[in-house]
């Protein structure tokens, strides 16, 4: 089994409040979540209005599909025009490790 993970360091647009913040990381989450096979949730920066770390996670059998699927993740948030991906770190390792 191969488990992959990418973390996003996202800075957001013309944010003021967390209220405004929430209206644009909510709908970014739920996107990857009904758009790909991944877990997804806001897992840092929850209380800086500009700023966001959003953490996606995967499984699957395979190596390459697991990449494949990081790629298109990364791809879908960087084209975001709400947001600027700043960073994005990448793992992947084997439940043989």
């Amino acid at each position: 089994m191969w488990i992959g993970w990418l973390e996003f360091d996202v800075l957001l647009g013309d944010v003021h409040s967390l209220k405004e913040k929430r209206g644009i990381v909510r709908p970014l989450v739920a996107a990857l979540w009904k758009g790909f096979p991944v877990a997804v949730a806001e897992v840092a920066d929850q209380d800086l209005h500009r700023r966001t770390r959003i953490g996606v996670t995967a499984v699957s059998g395979d190596a390459a599909h697991l990449a494949e699927v990081l790629d298109e993740v990364e791809r879908f948030v960087a084209e975001r025009p709400e947001v600027q991906l700043l960073s994005a770190r990448r793992g992947l390792a084997s439940s043989d490790d």
